[in-house]
């Protein structure tokens, strides 16, 4: 995929970029495989804010993707790439010989005509899922599961790709994008290759326009406010934070504070992303 550049007629279109979708094949998505999305404007079943800066946006249908690929043995012809507005990876439709149809992330360089299989029994290439105690050493995987038979919760965006470093035991060490070596216990399954449109974060939005489109609203500084709707806020003119250090509106440590606490998954990471972390 291929960033495009806008004429820049006005202020807005002066610093864009966005897709060319010279990768899309298909542009109407599969009536059966979709779900009807409700915007909640980042309220709970109670009505309260829980996640700020969400509201309005652009009305979507959620595409049910499989992330399970637990129909092994079966071949599955790629018919489509799609896009899909929810993620930032793109969407390839399979149509398997059983007569079924099934979205999956599309891996990179994935063609419409190509057959995919699942299944211990499947050959290693690219899109194939199997599990990591069939994969070589040293490949490339994404779409990891955590748990057997959960399905991928792990590289899922749009670029990512995972490297299986070693198998010990049960387990196998994989590294992920951010750096961190993580054990994986072998059973769990995996998909080959790397996911497909790597150009995504070379995409500039240019106007906040782009960024009401998604959903997102406008974020107001905590020292813009006044002293009772944050810790940063009040005085006359511009004040510094004037604490230890910065926080959030409920008056928690952020910007760098560790909040990670006694998580039971902490046996299972080798090494961490960051040395410094922990």
């Amino acid at each position: 995929m291929a960033v495009k550049k806008y004429k820049p007629i006005t202020p807005g279109t002066r610093g864009m970029t966005g897709y060319t979708f010279e990768e899309i094949t298909k542009t109407t998505p599969e009536r059966s495989l979709l779900t009807p999305k409700k915007n909640r404007g980042g309220r709970n079943a109670h009505g309260r804010v829980t996640v700020r800066h969400r509201g309005g946006g652009a009305r979507r249908f959620i595409r049910l993707v499989d992330f399970k690929r637990e129909k092994h043995g079966i071949p599955a012809r790629v018919a489509a790439i799609e896009y899909d507005p929810n993620r930032t990876a793109r969407l390839a439709l399979l149509f398997y010989t059983d007569g079924e149809k099934r979205y999956i992330i599309a891996p990179l360089d994935l063609k419409v005509g190509e057959t995919l299989m699942s299944g211990p029994s499947a050959e290693i290439r690219s899109g194939n899922a199997l599990p990591i105690s069939n994969i070589p050493v040293g490949t490339m995987i994404h779409n990891i599961e955590v748990k057997e038979g959960k399905g991928a919760q792990l590289v899922r965006s749009a670029g990512g790709a995972a490297q299986l470093l070693a198998k010990e035991g049960d387990f196998a060490q994989i590294r992920m994008p951010s750096g961190e070596v993580r054990l994986i216990h072998q059973v769990c399954y995996a998909t080959i290759g790397q996911v497909g449109n790597l150009d995504h974060g070379n995409v500039k939005l240019g106007k906040a326009g782009r960024k009401r489109h998604k959903g997102i609203r406008p974020t107001v500084r905590g020292s813009a406010m006044n002293p009772n709707d944050h810790p940063h806020g009040g005085g006359e003119g511009r004040q510094p934070i004037g604490l230890a250090g910065p926080k959030s509106p409920w008056g928690k440590p952020t910007l760098g504070y560790k909040t990670r606490r006694n998580k039971k998954s902490n046996q299972y990471i080798v090494r961490r992303r960051s040395k410094t972390s922990r």
